[in-house]
């Protein structure tokens, strides 16, 4: 693997970490997991009556609902910045390395090609 491949996809690891674990409270927020609770009318909310429906009433504490409100309330732990920042390297690193494949081979084999067809005419 080159250089240029290992910095790209590096790149991209540590993009995606960063990102995610910046992007994850306005996520949470957007989709109504705020600091002053669940937004009314949002995302979170028909999760929220999911779950209580689900649960014969109420949301069970350590539910994914339980969770994501804790978050989207007081921000990320320790542990679960961890996890985000995990899952976006991961994603960064991928885009990195789709986003380093570059179209040099066929450049090569057409320069290549070229070559050829002049040593064949001498």
């Amino acid at each position: 693997m080159s250089l240029r491949k290992v910095l790209v996809i590096t790149g991209g690891a540590v993009v995606g970490s960063v990102g995610a674990v910046a992007l994850a409270p306005v996520a949470l927020g957007a989709i109504g997991f705020t600091s002053a609770g669940i937004a009314a009318s949002s995302f979170a909310a028909s999760m929220m009556s999911a779950a209580a429906v689900t649960n014969g009433g109420g949301v069970a504490a350590g539910g994914l609902v339980a969770v994501l409100q804790s978050a989207g309330a007081a921000g990320l732990s320790g542990a679960a910045s961890a996890v985000v920042a995990s899952v976006g390297a991961g994603v960064g690193a991928a885009v990195g390395r789709l986003a380093g494949k570059t179209s040099t081979p066929k450049r090569e084999e057409r320069k290549n090609d070229q070559l050829g067809k002049e040593e064949r005419q001498k």
